[in-house]
């Protein structure tokens, strides 16, 4: 058994044995007696009482208080006109409560100190009004009764236990709310609370239910390395501002629901189902890990409460729309991840494992490329319209001659290039096919081509492979680029074949031969004149007729039956070859932009 630590103060040491308890009570000196208020005789303690008046300043640090003696002294300090108790200065650290205690409605004008103090049983400050700081550091509850309690200046709960529950509804925090480490065995309500500064709830241990239902965030929330161990949903709650759940732990399937500007998870754990309902809020999911599915909504009408009622937004009135952005999925096995109506358009993907089996639902956005041509010194680029992954944006912004309207400003994307998003770009064209969405998964497969065309690790002729494959086609995704170059190979055949392919002349047969005298079998010879190159006008509507004839022919690998120079019949053999390939780029484009 540890030797109880001698106070800071002087103290009654009533029952103070040097053998077994060389402290004894630690209550402090009531003022002009060398004992606490607890072991005063009954004449001087009445005395002391009778002296007091509403709002005065009391000390009486380390006093065990039963529920008649703090009666008393709350009657002592108690208002004759309103029945309210009213204390200035107060200093109740390391205090006993012993039995049912009942702060109920009480002011407290001045600072009211709780450090260390132990309710042993049900400690009711509902309706209490702290005009200063509040300390409850380390204190320790059975229940701990805070309805609609008011804390206009600082509200340091650090370290507190709640044993049997916590009840802190329709709670005003005017400034700083302070629960680090705050250990709620039981359950933990903070339904319809207000917190109007900063609220740190970092390292404390939910045991139990937790209920922030209806609960305003006016400014930062901190659930920094949180564990909630039995909670089976969070919210649905508003915060103005940045709501902080990094390293925190839940502990079973959970639901999360919030209205926030900012939401971070940055190795967050879950270890078991989890939905995270969302508006207006901004996630940073990185490095998170959850062992089970695990989806990520966003909530398109206002929550409703347990009540009926419509959770109030009025603190994000000013934000551009109910929408939900992801901005990071990195260091995320994405294997049980379900995404649904989610702005990915600034997300980063680097780094996501398993990320082919990412599922996406409803209308999930990417952003896109540059709405605008843009120009360099030459040639002129524009950029057909395509789902563009924020590290593109990044790393095409950063070259050397960038078009305009590529991204620069993407946190966080600094080092990624093609060789990392190439397997980016697949593992999404994997999922979008997965999902049955082949015409989304096209963009994807687009980007990885582009990646691999300007990554480094690739042969030089591959890479020339793939630029005509681009220039040609745009990979096979780009029907007007291959009908372009269709048109443009047909005009020039048309044209070769006018000025050097169609004979001047049809040619023209001539059978020779001998008949026997008397009469008998006859042999003739069959010749056909040379073709020979037109010597007059070449570009005649005659001669373009016969032109379009062949290179519609040609497209189609039919023989055109014209009379050809032997310029004109390479110049054929030529279209008959490259026209069709064009042609099948074109339909194989078309295709894989309607097939389902």
């Amino acid at each position: 058994m540890s030797t109880p630590e001698m106070p800071s103060w002087p103290h009654c040491a009533h029952g103070a044995d040097p053998a077994t308890d060389p402290v004894g009570c630690p209550g402090i000196h009531v003022p002009g007696h060398t004992t606490c208020l607890a072991h005063l005789t009954d004449i001087d303690r009445n005395t002391y009482l009778a002296g007091l008046a509403p709002g005065a300043d009391i000390d009486h640090r380390g006093t065990t208080f039963t529920t008649e003696l703090l009666l008393a002294l709350l009657n002592a300090l108690r208002d004759r006109a309103t029945g309210i108790a009213y204390f200035g200065h107060t200093h109740f650290s390391s205090a006993t409560f012993e039995g049912d205690i009942r702060f109920s409605r009480a002011v407290f004008e001045g600072h009211a100190w709780f450090e260390e103090a132990t309710f042993k049983d049900i400690a009711w400050f509902d309706s209490t009004v702290f005009m200063s700081d509040a300390r409850f550091a380390s204190a320790a509850f059975g229940t701990g009764w805070f309805d609609e309690a008011t804390f206009k200046d600082d509200a340091e709960f650090t370290g507190t236990s709640f044993k049997n529950g916590a009840l802190f509804g329709s709670v005003t925090f005017e400034e700083l709310a302070t629960f680090e480490s705050a250990e709620f065995e039981g359950f933990a309500v903070f339904g319809s609370a207000v917190f109007k500064g900063n609220a740190g709830f970092d390292e404390a241990i939910f045991k139990h239910d937790v209920w922030f239902n209806g609960a305003v965030f006016k400014s930062h929330a901190g659930f920094v390395r949180a564990k909630f161990v039995e909670a089976d949903r969070f919210g649905p709650l508003v915060c103005a501002d940045l709501m902080e759940l990094s390293g925190a732990t839940f502990g079973g399937p959970v639901t999360l629901a919030f209205a926030a500007r900012r939401l971070v998870c940055r190795r967050t754990r879950w270890t078991g189902t989890a939905e995270i309902r969302l508006r207006y809020t901004t996630v940073d999911f990185a490095h998170a890990v959850f062992e089970y599915p695990l989806a990520i909504a966003a909530e398109p009408d206002p929550f409703v409460l347990t009540d009926g009622s419509e959770l109030a937004e009025a603190e994000l009135a000013g934000a551009s729309g109910p929408d939900v952005r992801l901005v990071s999925l990195r260091g995320v096995d994405a294997a049980h991840l379900v995404l649904a109506d989610v702005d990915l358009s600034p997300c980063l993907f680097t780094g996501t494992v398993h990320l082919d089996q990412l599922r996406l639902e409803g209308a999930c956005t990417f952003d896109t490329t540059p709405p605008a041509a843009g120009w360099r010194r030459w040639p002129p680029v524009r950029f057909t319209k395509r789902r563009v992954l924020a590290e593109e944006h990044h790393w095409r912004a950063g070259r050397p001659g960038a078009a305009r309207g590529w991204n620069v400003a993407v946190l966080g994307a600094g080092r990624a290039g093609p060789l990392q998003l190439a397997p980016v770009y697949r593992a999404l064209r994997k999922a979008f096919e997965d999902g049955k969405h082949e015409p989304g998964a096209a963009d994807f497969y687009y980007g990885e081509m582009e990646m691999r065309r300007h990554a480094d690790d690739i042969p030089r002729a591959e890479r020339w492979l793939l630029t005509a494959y681009w220039a040609l086609s745009g990979y096979g995704l780009r029907a007007s680029r291959a009908l372009a170059w269709l048109g443009a190979a047909m005009l020039l055949t048309i044209g070769l074949l006018m000025g050097f392919g169609i004979a001047q002349d049809t040619p023209k047969q001539t059978a020779t031969g001998t008949v026997p005298p008397g009469g008998g079998r006859v042999v003739f010879e069959i010749d056909k004149d040379d073709p020979k190159n037109p010597t007059g006008s070449r570009f005649t509507g005659e001669r373009f007729e016969k032109a379009l004839n062949v290179t519609l022919n040609s497209v189609v690998f039919r023989s055109s039956g014209q009379g050809l120079t032997t310029a004109g019949t390479y110049i054929e053999m030529t279209a008959r070859l490259a026209e069709p390939v064009l042609l099948g780029l074109a339909v194989l484009a078309v295709r894989n932009r309607v097939k389902r």
